[in-house]
């Protein structure tokens, strides 16, 4: 089965620019009480995932970094520690059940890298449980 029937759409995504701050990211993982969020381009491509882990090693790991100066620090910048990977918008549902493994969500793109939405963890395991037990 085709992915696109299970696609969160990007207007129903919470995602970040990797121009935003350091700041802005943090703000809008608590706003929306995720643990990761999708980063795209200025162009509107899928460049990767960040985590508040990724936030908390960059704070850690910068001499002088503190919350108040965290706005004059870009997304881009960041080193993130984790690789989550996208699939395109015709990959099959077959090919999600590993990503899903070790990803929240899975970033769906098309054929241009241009960021389309995700696919949630909870919608890939509930389609195997139901066809599972079909």
């Amino acid at each position: 089965m085709e992915i696109s029937s299970f696609l969160l759409p990007k207007d129903q995504v919470a995602f970040i620019t990797s121009s935003i701050s350091m700041r802005e990211a943090l703000e809008q993982l608590e706003n929306h009480y995720y643990s990761a969020i999708p980063i795209i381009d200025e162009a509107g491509k899928y460049v990767g995932t960040l985590s508040e882990g990724d936030l908390l090693w960059k704070l850690k790991t910068t001499d002088g970094m503190s919350f108040e100066n965290m706005a004059g620090v870009t997304v881009g910048t960041i080193q993130r520690h984790v690789h989550n990977e996208s699939v395109e918008i015709h990959s099959q549902m077959e090919d999600m059940l590993t990503l899903a493994a070790d990803q929240n969500f899975v970033p769906v793109v098309d054929d241009s890298g241009i960021f389309l939405g995700i696919i949630r963890r909870k919608d890939i395991i509930e389609y195997y449980t139901r066809n599972i037990t079909d």
